[in-house]
């Protein structure tokens, strides 16, 4: 194999990937590194990803090699777009389905002409709470780490921004809506705050990033056609 092709991943590639569900994006990172390191014959690559995707979400993850993982902080920057189902009722710890359901409230008084307007209410700038259950660091840990052991800690309001929200399909107790959003926006928080603001209660059930930036899910790699390209690459 000519130095060329060994040079392709290590100058420096942005890869998109839709990252499977209950994978970690560390888990997605740590494979490509393996693929393209056995597929290809390389004993070194820097690999890394522009933006972690919880295990219980998919879609896109930015996935950058060699030299361009230099640029992974402009793509951390960009607006994120998700599709996110709500379950309206009831609210877990984790504000997600990683733990059981805590509390339940009455939702049939809420209608699709309510849920749109308290939408509305989040378009712009928000001040929000980032779940205990997420990789927010607090004294040198991440809080997942103290929440998972029982132990409560106080975290700090982030300001964050809606640019779009739009109802993809209302129901009771699942609604669907699509967001774009700022950096650093946690879905699960806002899956808890629209609950309340709906006065009941809400936590997220499935989310699917679905865009940073300009780039899309629907050009990504899965793994299979990721290891389809590393085939090819052996042959040129």
């Amino acid at each position: 194999m000519s130095s060329e092709k060994l040079s392709f991943f290590e100058e420096g590639q942005v890869l998109l990937f839709n990252k499977p569900l209950y994978w970690t994006s560390f888990d997605l990172v740590n494979k490509v590194r393996i693929m393209i390191r056995s597929g290809l014959g390389i004993k070194k690559i820097k690999v890394g990803h522009a933006g972690t995707l919880d295990p219980l979400a998919s879609g896109l993850m930015i996935i950058c090699t060699g030299r361009f993982t230099k640029k992974i902080d402009e793509f951390r920057d960009l607006d994120k777009e998700y599709v996110a189902s709500i379950h309206i009722g009831a609210t877990t710890p984790s504000f997600d389905l990683e733990t059981e359901t805590d509390e339940h409230y009455p939702s049939g008084h809420v209608t699709e002409e309510e849920v749109r307007s308290v939408l509305g209410s989040f378009l712009g700038e928000q001040k929000q709470m980032p779940p205990l259950y997420s990789a927010k660091q607090i004294d040198g840990k991440r809080a997942y780490e103290f929440a998972r052991k029982g132990i409560q800690k106080d975290l700090e309001p982030v300001t964050v921004y809606f640019r779009e929200i739009e109802l993809l399909s209302f129901g009771v107790p699942e609604t669907r809506v699509r967001l774009v959003c700022s950096k650093g926006t946690y879905i699960r928080s806002f899956a808890r705050d629209f609950g309340f603001a709906l006065k009941s209660g809400g936590y997220l059930s499935a989310l699917e990033r679905t865009a940073i930036g300009p780039y899309t899910v629907e050009k990504a790699y899965d793994l299979e056609k990721f290891g389809e390209l590393i085939e090819q690459m052996k042959h040129y």
